[in-house]
């Protein structure tokens, strides 16, 4: 369906620390589209957006109704991006900001950008500096010296994934692991101990892993915990938190593979 329609959607990254993460082209969507509709939880950067907005919509209340009522995620990802298409139905330009990336555990982004093209409007994604750009920073990792894993935590638990312990291996969000209800913002010792025995697997329960937590906003302090993979169930571990698992193993030659590299012209 072609983009005739008033009204054009763009969602925009704040970046994890905002100052200095943010990019140019997303500060200027966020200064002059007709309103921002936004769920950037530090307090810091929502005064900042509220100061240069035309006019601001806070879409963090509804996870206060999550909590309260006990909804599933999906609904209350579902009502903040009919927020964001009510306001585009409304014929106005709308920056939707999140912060980190905009398309990185950011459902609600897909979610509006989708259901925009499918009524006629125009919309697109700007990206955003990530939980894992700025992982990458500052423990010091390159993706491409052993290869990286990367999944969500309780994906990788009911899923039969296939891992490769000579490569990092990220899991996103193991503060809620193991709770198939979709209505718990947090997980508990019994469900990150069925996480460690299924990593149990593939790494020894003496292997160093860490715990990783951005720092979002000057006076916060990144979080690098190291610690035994067996000691994880005990850990203190909070939504944003991120499980970084490094290689355990060398990698190996595939020498039929060299011997054909080898023969190719």
């Amino acid at each position: 369906m072609p983009n005739t329609k008033k009204g054009k959607l763009v969602c925009v990254g704040t970046g994890m620390r905002m100052a200095g993460q943010l990019t140019p082209i997303a500060q200027s969507y966020i200064e002059t589209s007709d309103v921002v509709v936004a769920a950037v939880p530090n307090i810091f950067a929502r005064k900042w957006l509220q100061g240069i907005a035309k006019e601001y919509v806070c879409l963090l209340g509804y996870y206060s109704d999550c909590d309260e009522e006990g909804k599933d995620r999906r609904d209350t990802y579902r009502r903040m991006a009919d927020t964001i298409l009510a306001e585009l139905r409304a014929g106005k330009n709308v920056c939707a900001a999140f912060y980190g990336h905009p398309g990185i555990f950011a459902c609600i982004s897909h979610m509006a950008i989708a259901d925009a093209r499918a009524e006629g409007f125009s919309a697109h994604m700007e990206p955003g500096i990530s939980a894992e750009d700025c992982l990458v920073a500052d423990i010091g990792i390159d993706p491409g010296k052993h290869g990286m894993q990367s999944m969500e935590a309780t994906q990788f638990m009911i899923y039969q994934r296939t891992i490769d312990p000579s490569a990092l291996l990220i899991l996103w969000q193991p503060g809620i692991a193991g709770d198939l209800s979709l209505k718990r913002f947090d997980t508990s010792t019994q469900r990150l101990q069925l996480l460690v025995d299924k990593l149990a697997r593939d790494y020894l329960l003496d292997h160093e892993v860490i715990l990783y937590e951005a720092a979002t906003h000057p006076l916060e302090q990144t979080r690098i915990d190291r610690l035994r993979l067996g000691d994880l169930p005990h850990a203190d571990l909070k939504q944003i938190t991120t499980l970084v698992i490094p290689p355990a193993r060398a990698m190996k030659i595939d020498q039929a593979m060299m011997d054909l590299l080898n023969a190719a012209a």
